[in-house]
């Protein structure tokens, strides 16, 4: 792809493509963090990037029965690659690692379900379906990365409120779209929430009731 050819490309994104990439670079990363604390190779790496940045997004428009949004993406595709190339090249102890893994998650799940909604609403799917077409876009592809790694899914741990707040993120976000204020400020605030929400539920130990 020429120069003038991605400038045109940047000059036709909307705020929500903007908040699409950022999530599957972020979620990249995390799948990439995933396969090094597993120990797996560069090659695991990639798989585990790949199916964490994709596995959601995938899995919502079969769904729906639309072309799967990352098919011939060429930018996507060399946002994953450069995730894992970023997390190969870097070297951070235990605990900066763990605070990595967990910060790249939470922004992820915020950039995801927004944009999960998004595209859903774009294709006809009603509001209370686009809320939860919003939370598997986001929970899916870390779910499907650590069943491939053979590790509990966050979003099934005991103590994580996961897929929780997104829906409480996504929610918000419905209501904030009928009373009409201005599109892109909607979707910043929404995924602001959703990442606090993960990181104060964290913090606080604040989690769902055992059934």
């Amino acid at each position: 792809m020429r120069f003038p050819e991605i400038l045109i490309l940047f000059r036709e994104f909307h705020f929500v493509d903007i908040v699409l990439y950022i999530g599957i670079f972020v979620f990249a990363i995390t799948g990439a963090l995933k396969a090094r604390a597993h120990q797996m190779d560069i090659f695991g790496a990639g798989v585990l990037a790949f199916a964490t940045a994709y596995g959601g997004g995938t899995l919502r428009d079969l769904l729906i029965g639309i072309k799967i949004n990352w098919m011939n993406d060429q930018l996507a595709l060399g946002l994953v690659i450069s995730a894992v190339i970023i997390v190969f090249l870097l070297r951070r102890n235990k605990a900066e690692f763990n605070r990595s893994l967990f910060f790249t998650d939470a922004i992820g799940l915020g950039m995801f379900t927004i944009a999960g909604i998004e595209r859903s609403l774009a294709n006809g799917v009603n509001e209370i379906y686009a809320v939860l077409m919003g939370v598997m876009s986001a929970t899916f592809g870390g779910l499907l990365a650590d069943i491939i790694s053979n590790h509990v899914p966050a979003l099934l741990k005991k103590g994580e409120l996961y897929a929780t707040v997104c829906l409480i993120g996504g929610t918000v976000y419905i209501l904030l779209a009928r009373l009409q204020l201005n599109d892109d400020l909607n979707m910043l605030i929404c995924v602001i929430l959703v990442v606090l929400l993960r990181i104060i539920s964290k913090w606080k130990r604040i989690f769902l009731p055992e059934i």
